[in-house]
């Protein structure tokens, strides 16, 4: 009598690896790949902002826990036969969930919180797939530990075969499918990919069924690890984790929220993985971290401001490569604190419990607790603490803070009261010379305890960036960005992120009617429409995206007048007469409508406008969903026979006419373009500008059609961008 067998001893150590690492990197794949994708098909409805994906990754880190928590339970209550059943149940039932998509009907609710409405789409759009695939790496390495393959007590080599997995398929989604592909496609390749996962998981449960498989009873020899051993895991964990998230938010703001800015630092985070969690080491760990420590000191001075008002592409560079340089550094600590094989589950639950703080710190506490883009700082300056080695108790490492922290309050006290008696701003540069004499002090008194002079070194640093001068007027932050006011040069300014959105002559507060300025100045192409035969003749202007209201003033007795805005908080700067005058002096009457601008309208089918103007490129960001073929169709839908549609597309990274010129061509339309030089010397208020005007007919134009300002736009002849489709590094400014 023949019975069924599990494979023997002989075959299992021939293929398991084989078997496992293949379903490691197909997980893996899936994990990262469905990242970036569902962030895209979410994007849309939930504005474009550079948030979204500090949001969505809290969102992926905190299902990783709940993935690993999972995981960890399960091989504690469960023979490994067991484990692969459940397992098998849990991907059968995510199957549910495909294709992915955002549930039908779902919209934004602009009074409410947007960080919590984004994380509740995304748990209701890709919450369970996502939940199977991430308990998959400490799973598998598991089940490989009980299947008596090679190097079957130390799994570890396959978390690095799972973060190669990891990797490729991160960068292959902006450099290979998104170009190639639209999301609808992708979206189907990797439903097909998911399914195959099952397979998989199927065929390496098999190689858990041998003699070598074990039950819960076996993990009582186990030992058990510290809560301050544990502490210590999470920590290194943690400060990759904000890392990532502070600097792709940093480049964000700068570029645009879209897949390559999200991938490139979560790839490059992955790979210190793949290099860290193996044996093998091109690099001696002592030249690591020299390499991160040079990193650390050259990252410190762009967050603390010492490089320009925006990033070149150069700086960029600079900043992933101080990152990575970082991070592999962490991530090799990390490593070098592992446990042995049984406590594998406990130590990834432990990884994912501090990313997921530094998620949680960077998405949900910053935005709040914060005026200004502070995590970054603080999390540079926690991971100085990466190059002290760890005291034997978290209260030996707590009293050693403290005493340092005391050193350091009584070195700062001389600042601290200099800058009470001057009461000065001018005299700060006093104040930061006491403080360096006192860093140095500190240094030299407590040179033989790491601990006492970081502790003393952070009181040093509190202090003295509480001394050096704001130079705002007004400063806060909201979920889609950082705005701020300051006065200079008989100008009141508003910026957004790293970009002037609008300017008022301090002089205007008393005039009747203030005099729109920087892109909106009358000499400028919004201006020249607006104040047209045809832009005076109008009866209904639309303007997406508020700013400060400058366009307002262009309004004309007995026009009608609506403005779009995401951000609440814009449209009470927009709204407070103390800051800017052009809303409540020129169209106090004109509505805010909130929300996505493109959503909105969607909504207003009644509205028929004669000038339409998309104003709503956030900093140099691109919001994708805005510039595409179908979001042109809705403007054109929402425009008079005769309307004119203008785009502002100033922009220092990307040729966003581009896009436009393909859609207009497509669409029938007839386009211009006008790239604006202002003679800033002549007028300081001024500022140059790009703008493009479309309308169905040249006739539309008036006679801006024969103004040789206004040039022809022609289509290239590329791809049209449309919902489904964009590719932003194809118009990368060269």
């Amino acid at each position: 009598m023949h019975t069924t067998v599990a494979p023997t001893q002989a075959v299992s150590q021939r293929f398991a690896p084989i078997v496992f690492v293949l379903t490691l990197f197909l997980s893996a794949s899936l994990l990262f790949f469905v990242q970036p994708l569902f962030t895209r098909v979410v994007l849309p409805h939930v504005g474009g902002s550079p948030a979204v994906w500090t949001t969505a990754m809290l969102f992926f880190q905190t299902i990783l826990i709940a993935g690993y928590l999972y995981a960890h339970v399960l091989t504690r209550l469960l023979p490994v036969r067991g484990q692969v059943l459940v397992h098998l149940a849990v991907w059968a039932a995510a199957l549910l969930s495909l294709p992915l998509g955002v549930p039908e009907g779902w919209q934004l609710d602009p009074t409410g919180s947007t960080a919590w409405q984004t994380l509740l789409l995304f748990a209701a759009g890709v919450g369970l797939p996502f939940f199977a695939l991430s308990a998959n790496a400490p799973l598998i390495q598991f089940w490989y530990s009980r299947s008596g393959g090679p190097s079957a007590h130390d799994p570890y080599f396959l978390y690095g075969a799972s973060n190669l997995g990891s990797l490729i398929a991160l960068l292959g989604f902006p450099l290979a499918a998104e170009p190639i592909l639209g999301a609808s496609a992708i979206g189907l390749v990797w439903a097909v990919g998911f399914v195959a996962l099952g397979g998989a998981l199927a065929l390496s449960g098999l190689f858990t069924q041998g003699p070598a498989a074990v039950t819960p009873k076996d993990h009582k020899c186990a030992t058990r690890n510290s809560a301050w051993q544990v502490a210590q895991w999470g920590f290194l964990a943690f400060i990759p984790s904000s890392l990532m998230l502070g600097i792709t938010l940093k480049i964000s703001i700068d570029m645009g929220s879209f897949p390559l800015v999200w991938v490139v630092p979560l790839a490059l985070y992955l790979f210190t993985f793949v290099l860290a969690f193996s044996n093998r080491r091109v690099l001696s760990d002592r030249t690591v971290r020299i390499i991160a420590a040079l990193s650390l000191a050259v990252l410190s001075l762009y967050v603390l401001g010492f490089h320009g008002s925006y990033l070149e592409w150069e700086e960029v560079g600079v900043l992933l490569l101080c990152f990575f340089s970082i991070t592999l550094f962490a991530h090799r600590r990390l490593y070098a604190a592992r446990p042995a094989g049984h406590g594998l589950t406990g130590f990834y639950l432990t990884m994912s419990v501090g990313g997921a703080l530094g998620g949680l710190f960077n998405s949900l506490i910053a935005p709040v607790a914060f005026s200004g883009l502070h995590e970054l700082l603080i999390t540079t300056v926690l991971a100085v603490l990466l190059f002290i080695p760890f005291a034997a108790s978290a209260g030996e490492t707590l009293a050693k803070l403290a005493r340092g922290g005391a050193t350091g309050l009584a070195l700062a006290m001389p600042a601290i009261l200099t800058g009470l008696v001057a009461g000065d701003p001018g005299h700060w540069t006093a104040v930061l010379l006491i403080l360096f004499i006192g860093a140095i002090l500190a240094l030299a008194w407590m040179r033989r305890d790491p601990l006492g002079c970081f502790g003393a070194g952070v009181v040093v640093l509190v202090t003295g960036l509480m001394h050096v001068p704001d130079g705002s007027v007004w400063r806060d932050r909201s979920f889609f960005g950082t705005h701020v006011i300051v006065e200079d040069v008989g100008l009141r300014l508003y910026g957004n992120g790293t970009t002037v959105h609008g300017a008022q002559r301090l002089a205007d507060d008393d005039a009747e009617r203030p005099e729109p300025l920087y892109y909106y100045h009358r000499n400028g192409p919004m201006a020249q429409v607006l104040t047209s035969a045809r832009g005076t003749a109008a009866d209904t202007v639309g303007v997406l995206g508020l700013g400060v209201g400058s366009l307002a003033c262009y309004k004309q007795p007995g026009q009608n007048w609506h403005f779009y805005e995401i951000d609440s908080l814009v449209d009470k700067i927009a709204r407070s007469p103390e800051y800017f005058r052009f809303l409540s002096a020129c169209a106090p009457e004109a509505p805010t409508h909130m929300g996505d601008g493109r959503m909105v309208l969607a909504r207003q089918k009644d509205l028929a406008f004669d000038v339409l103007v998309i104003d709503a490129y956030s900093s140099d960001a691109v919001p994708v969903h805005l510039t595409t073929n179908e979001a042109m169709q809705l403007y054109l839908d929402r425009l008079s026979p005769d309307g004119i549609l203008l785009y502002h597309i100033s922009n220092r990274y990307y040729d966003i006419d581009i896009p436009l010129a393909r859609s207009a061509a497509d669409l029938g339309l007839s386009a211009r373009v006008q790239h604006y030089q202002a003679n800033v010397s002549e007028d300081p208020g001024d500022s140059s500008s790009s703008v493009v005007m479309i309308a169905r007919s040249p006739d539309a134009f008036g006679e801006l059609n024969d103004d040789p300002r206004w040039k022809i736009l022609e289509s290239d002849g590329g791809r049209v961008w449309t919902d489904d489709y964009a590719n932003l590094i194809s118009i990368m400014t060269r």
